[in-house]
């Protein structure tokens, strides 16, 4: 059925949830696993005369590539060796959401699977869900997995 699979990581634990997940289904269908972050990097620079000499940025895709790693190593407790992609933000004009399913459609994706935070009322309204921005623009089918 699907042979394809993303998966969002962003180090939190309903990310986790959602990589567990995307590898049980990967291994059940004998699909192909890709994990990807996206790095900031760009907000981030708005604050780099705060930060160490090597800019926030740069601290943003080393943490990205960890994070890539910890969620591969969760694949791999599943029996998948998943790739991954560090997707980076490098404009303003660049939003997650989008990114996520461009990088889907690019691949080509049969599903996307992202962790959702569940935040509701004001939470919500003021900082949005990347989530909801990925049903809203994807082209492939989209799983939620609702943390814990």
């Amino acid at each position: 059925m699907y042979q394809r699979i993303l998966v969002t990581a962003d180090g939190s634990s309903t990310s986790d949830l959602a990589v567990h997940e995307a590898a049980k289904l990967a291994k059940a269908q004998g699909a192909t696993l890709r994990l990807i972050h996206v790095a900031d990097s760009v907000a981030l620079d708005a604050y780099r005369e705060f930060a160490p000499p090597q800019g926030l940025g740069e601290a943003a895709r080393r943490a990205g590539v960890k994070i890539l790693d910890s969620a591969q190593s969760l694949a791999r407790k599943h029996g998948i060796e998943a790739e991954a992609k560090l997707l980076e933000i490098s404009t303003f004009a660049q939003h997650i959401p989008e990114m996520i399913a461009d990088e889907a459609k690019t691949w080509p994706a049969d599903l996307i699977v992202i962790g959702t935070h569940g935040r509701r009322g004001v939470r919500h309204l003021l900082l949005g869900s990347v989530a909801e921005g990925v049903v809203r623009c994807a082209a492939a089918p989209v799983l939620l997995i609702r943390g814990a």
